[in-house]
């Protein structure tokens, strides 16, 4: 039996666009494995792309899916890292929503042992993104201190996971109390953007110092408070623009803070960038997770063939953490 399960965008348009059908396994190319799903992450690129306004990059799957987790069933030529059944987890250029994805060897990592299924497919898309820009880009490290917006996301629980096992005094913007109480278990101190200026309590916070790093998802009207509330030699990662992405900087203050300013996307770059990822996060962050010091935050376990709902509870927002699709 060669065919799969698959969930596609039938047309751009809302959660219900989101159609379960059946498609031919993929065969890995030189330098690919094939996993068998078992789970597989929603992530917010996959909404954008089932409305229409994140099309996959030339090559990709047309099928929604960033992340996977499952077992090596078969191995393209030129792959000796792997073996067939290994447990992995793997960042995908897309196609995650189906039985059977091919992905590039360099962009899998292990299982790590105390984490099930659902648990190791929350992990690639925000270990790749919040280690990429923070700790390689940004160069993040103990004794700093780092603001991020939407701190109860995917990204940003991630984003503070990671910061407070490296030693880094976190804040983090919230709109519930919900939300704000899970940034608090994470270490961060917690501010309420919808009744609190986070310059302000930053401010005072920091007796007028500010924070090394903000992570910023929102873009637009959050821009000139980023560059705000920045210390000296202070780091904006921009990630996501969901308030807008055309601002108005102001270059005397960027001068005279000798701030430093950067942008990624994930998805466009090279599967070598990504495999250098992959190995920094394989010995920097994988013994921490093998070890039980941390684990991904999972908001809701949804059936596969589910997947509109799960798209609906991401854009409802409120959530803690991941929601993550299983596989029977």
């Amino acid at each position: 039996m060669t065919d799969m399960q698959v969930i596609e965008i039938s047309r751009p348009g809302g959660p219900d666009v989101l159609t379960p059908a059946q498609r031919e396994r993929p065969t890995p190319g030189a330098g690919e494995v094939r996993i068998r799903v078992r789970a597989a992450g929603v992530n917010r690129p996959d909404l954008m792309q089932r409305a229409g306004k994140y099309p996959p990059p030339p090559g990709a799957s047309d099928l929604p899916g960033l992340e996977v987790a499952g077992e090596i069933d078969a191995l393209g030529d030129n792959v000796s890292q792997w073996q067939l059944g290994d447990a992995v987890c793997a960042l995908c250029n897309g196609g995650g929503y189906a039985q059977y994805v091919c992905v590039p060897a360099g962009q899998c990592l292990p299982k790590p042992a105390p984490l099930d299924w659902a648990q190791a497919a929350a992990l690639p898309e925000t270990y790749f993104t919040v280690w990429s820009n923070l700790f390689m880009r940004a160069q993040l490290a103990s004794g700093q201190s780092l603001l991020v917006h939407g701190g109860a996301s995917g990204i940003g629980t991630t984003a503070l996971t990671l910061a407070r096992s490296f030693g880094v005094k976190t804040f983090a913007t919230a709109g519930s109390q919900t939300t704000l109480d899970g940034c608090r278990q994470l270490g961060a101190q917690a501010i309420n953007y919808r009744d609190q200026d986070f310059v302000q309590v930053i401010d005072q916070a920091t007796q007028g110092r500010g924070v090394d790093v903000v992570l910023d998802m929102i873009g637009g009207d959050y821009f000139a408070r980023n560059l705000k509330v920045l210390a000296p030699e202070g780091w904006l990662v921009q990630i996501a623009t969901q308030h807008g992405r055309e601002v108005t900087l102001d270059l005397m203050t960027m001068m005279q803070k000798r701030l430093r300013l950067s942008g990624s996307t994930l998805r466009p770059q090279s599967a070598q960038a990504k495999a250098v990822i992959a190995d920094q996060l394989r010995h920097q962050v994988w013994p921490r997770l093998d070890a039980g010091e941390f684990a991904p935050l999972i908001h809701a376990r949804v059936p596969f063939e589910q997947a509109s709902q799960a798209h609906r509870l991401l854009e409802n927002g409120g959530h803690i953490g991941k929601i993550v699709l299983e596989l029977a």
